[in-house]
């Protein structure tokens, strides 16, 4: 009896090993389990899903992880010209990766990231981040704002099992954008945006890096035949008093990248405060980190479109 009773508990133990081997090796096979993410520069099959440590250079990417709780996640970025709403990045625990058209890639290397995302400013770099670790570039089609943000988010979503969490907010976002296009509708008149560079004005239509004010919120362009391109049409402050926009919009390049901001100096001179814009108490200054850095972001999508229906009230 006593015999029987022993080989029972060996069986048992048998079993409960099998088990936990068992258990081990799902854990570890989806620890390696990967996704292929259609990007920018490419396909890149092997990215991880929930990846641990991350190395973002896309200020948009790094606002979409932190209001998803996915802060944790980044390992490093560019801290310089880091927008202030996500300063706690400026953080010592981060590490500092050089600059967003200087990458440091001998520290990212240091870091052994599962992932890195990037965008535009560091395309032309992208075989050598892809040398270090999985890097995928995400960018936004202006052409194409709202969809191109949300298929970049949906990116973020699908890497990070938070698809559910993405789908939430994209829908609180497309609230946002109903109610805004509608009061453009109501409101009616013509809006032009501008950026500012030290002393230079640049004007930004349809289809543009901006276009989101026209082409999603509906506000009628001031001038139609700006031509679509990332650093804009140079203009004069004659130029916006002979387009007479109703709602200017102002965006201070100097200080989004740290310098001292000039946009009210440069814009409210005698000759623009002959337009409706300018009479009317219309011209916004737009937040630079939102608009000029961070662009594409869960967070700087839902503040920029705040900040065009504050601007239209």
């Amino acid at each position: 009896m006593k015999k029987l009773s022993l080989f029972f508990m060996a069986v048992i133990a048998v079993l409960v090993i099998a088990a936990c081997g068992s258990k081990d090796a799902q854990t570890d096979g989806k620890k390696g389990e990967t996704v292929a993410i259609k990007h920018k520069s490419g396909t890149t099959d092997n990215v991880p899903k929930n990846p641990k440590k991350i190395v973002v250079f896309n200020f948009g990417m790094l606002d979409t992880l932190d209001k998803l709780g996915l802060g944790d996640r980044v390992a490093g970025l560019p801290k310089q010209s880091l927008p202030s709403y996500l300063k706690q990045y400026n953080d010592k625990k981060y590490e500092s990766v050089g600059g967003l058209k200087e990458p440091d890639f001998e520290k990212i290397a240091e870091l052994e990231p599962d992932l890195i995302i990037i965008e535009g400013r560091q395309a032309d770099q992208y075989d050598e981040f892809k040398k270090i670790a999985p890097t995928i570039d995400i960018e936004l089609d202006q052409k194409n704002y709202m969809d191109s943000f949300k298929e970049n988010t949906e990116i973020i979503g699908k890497i990070f099992d938070k698809e559910g969490a993405v789908k939430q907010e994209l829908s609180k976002i497309d609230s946002q954008v109903e109610k805004v296009s509608k009061l453009a509708k109501e409101k009616g008149g013509k809006g032009l945006v501008v950026l500012t560079s030290d002393k230079q004005i640049s004007a930004y239509g349809s289809g543009s890096r901006f276009g989101l004010v026209h082409d999603v919120l509906g506000v009628l362009p001031a001038d139609k035949q700006i031509k679509a391109s990332l650093h804009g049409q140079s203009v004069s402050s004659e130029y916006i008093s002979e387009k007479n926009p109703d709602y200017l919009f102002v965006i201070d390049r100097s200080a989004a990248i740290g310098e001292k901001g000039t946009a009210k100096e440069v814009i409210e001179n005698e000759i623009v405060k002959s337009t409706n814009a300018y009479k009317n108490g219309h011209i916004t200054y737009l937040d630079p980190g939102y608009w000029y850095l961070s662009g594409g972001g869960l967070e700087s999508v839902s503040e920029m479109v705040k900040e065009i229906e504050k601007g239209l009230k």
